[in-house]
């Protein structure tokens, strides 16, 4: 039995479940600042105040992630179809290179099926170099070898950390779970309720703070058994994945689950038709924030409404791959999409030039690129973060936007605590806070992460082109920043275990959340 550590009692329920949700309006990111009193982006508004009446054109966007559900209640009558090909007869009927895609791409199977979990970046850079330097000393590494050689062991410097944090949270959370399951032994039901707990009569340290942390979670709303089973379960499930898919050095499923070369980057025809695959949470999640129908009266409404979603699967639970990054970016170019969402980022690259040229060939097609920040509380104007929009020609994508995650309160705690940020890598910040939204098999759910702040973002880039088609991907982005509300105060965010307190202005380019009411306005000023 693992037992709590006196360090893991003291630290909060975020920091032990990165999935920690709390209770918000379902729509709060669609709302407005001065008439809800949260800081939302105004999307009502817009709809009721500028664009009733108002002819709009659809916009093709490309959702490139782990998977959509097509078939959700609240996604089916968005969701792309290609109507140069005819599902289900195994042929390529519009010649593209990909039969049946109907709805989209997966690059990450074939016929044999689809990969669900991967390693890291820097688990398959480690792998690829070992063999060369794991028994090297500095002293006698040849002098052409020395700079890759530090970088290898900067690399399993950081791969030793992460797998002693993994294994270390592992164990706070089952040591939690334990302590847990003894309390609810005690009250004797299977799902206690909020007055159970309160009502509980603890007898260590430990059982007071669990009657505690319970007590609290449940005001919130919500019930034992979704707290238990979001929270508890799925928490030990992620740490427990990571050691076991993406921090394990021998764990490979390319070569079998897709098959293709992988040292050759021009490789393009590869995958299957299925862009929902094993796990479609977090795409389906990002697609409902999007455009989740408007008119049906179903479950959410997204940002844009008159918009089509195309599912392009690049990203497996692990680290994307550089190359089927950049052939996803070229799949959903070449098959109409003008806006791109990519809720994803990681350390360290593989290929980067591979993913550069094909960031460049969408800005030939005036395709405008929207990317989360992250979520490690970090300055990634210092930390490395890929993809990014800085070519190693050292130029930049210029319809390139990168967006953080802010929360719905409009004081210190607006910048969400786990959002990355940085004075000239981050352009935006967006709602990104407990944001309900669709997931598989006709549910919903609240996620927190820049995953769902950047497809605010992509639905308001989405929302701009439909009214006004007339402007380019550079315009739209201009607009995006130049309309953003302004936050004129400081905000908190840990350093270590110290707070620390800056001006917002200090976090991004435009100082500012994204506000689709003043875009829209704005937008209307440009010929």
């Amino acid at each position: 039995m693992n037992n709590l550590s006196k360090r893991a009692l003291q630290l909060s329920l975020l920091v032990i479940f990165p999935f920690l949700s709390y209770a918000q309006k379902p729509n709060w990111f669609n709302l407005d600042l001065k008439t809800d009193t949260t800081f939302g982006i105004s999307t009502e508004k817009a709809y009721a105040e500028l664009l009733k009446g108002k002819k709009s054109k659809p916009v093709l966007v490309g959702v490139l992630d782990g998977g959509v559900d097509y078939n959700h209640e609240d996604l089916k009558r968005i969701v792309w179809v290609n109507k140069r090909e005819i599902a289900g007869n195994g042929k390529d009927d519009d010649k593209n290179g990909y039969i049946d895609d109907i709805h989209g791409w997966n690059y990450l199977g074939s016929a044999k099926g689809s990969v669900a979990h991967e390693t890291l970046e820097l688990t398959r850079l480690l792998r690829r170099d070992r063999k060369k330097f794991e028994n090297v000393d500095a002293v006698s590494v040849a002098p052409a070898d020395k700079e890759a050689y530090e970088a290898y062991q900067k690399m399993k410097a950081k791969y030793d950390e992460e797998v002693a944090e993994a294994k270390g949270i592992t164990a706070n959370i089952e040591g939690f779970k334990n302590v847990v399951d003894g309390v609810v032994k005690k009250i004797g039901k299977e799902n206690p309720t909020l007055g159970d707990f309160q009502s509980f009569q603890a007898v260590t340290p430990m059982e007071t703070r669990i009657k505690t942390v319970l007590i609290s979670q449940l005001q919130e709303g919500g019930t034992f058994k979704d707290f238990y089973d979001a929270q508890i379960l799925k928490g030990l499930e992620h740490y427990k994945s990571s050691l076991d898919y993406n921090l394990n050095m021998d764990y490979d499923p390319r070569p079998e689950l897709v098959g293709d070369n992988y040292a050759d980057s021009k490789e393009r025809f590869y995958g299957n038709s299925d862009i929902k695959g094993p796990d479609a949470s977090h795409g389906t999640h990002v697609g409902g924030i999007i455009a989740a129908d408007r008119t049906n009266n179903l479950g959410i409404k997204g940002v844009a409404d008159n918009v089509q979603i195309m599912g392009v699967r690049a990203v497996p639970d692990g680290d994307e791959r550089d190359k089927d990054v950049a052939n996803s970016i070229r799949y959903a170019v070449d098959n109409g999409a003008k806006v791109l969402n990519m809720s994803f980022g990681k350390a360290y690259s593989w290929d980067k030039a591979a993913v550069d040229a094909a960031v460049k060939y969408a800005m030939s097609k005036d395709v405008l690129l929207v990317q989360a920040a992250g979520n490690d509380n970090k300055d990634i104007d210092k930390e490395t973060n890929f993809p990014n929009r800085k070519y190693l020609t050292g130029e930049t994508a210029a319809a390139y936007l990168v967006v953080g995650a802010s929360g719905p309160k409009d004081d210190e705690t607006l910048k969400a605590d786990f959002s990355n940020f940085g004075k000239t890598a981050v352009d935006v910040f967006a709602p990104g806070v407990n944001i309900y939204s669709t997931i598989p098999e006709g549910k919903y759910a609240s996620f927190n992460g820049t995953s769902m702040a950047a497809p605010v973002v992509a639905g308001l880039a989405a929302l701009i082109r439909s009214y006004y088609p007339k402007l380019t991907a550079l315009q739209v982005k201009e607009i995006i920043m130049k309309s953003v509300v302004k936050v004129n105060h400081n905000v908190t965010y840990k350093v270590g275990e110290e707070d620390k307190s800056v001006p917002f202005s200090d976090l991004c380019i435009s100082g500012g959340i994204v506000n689709a009411y003043n875009a829209l306005k704005l937008a209307a000023t440009y010929k």
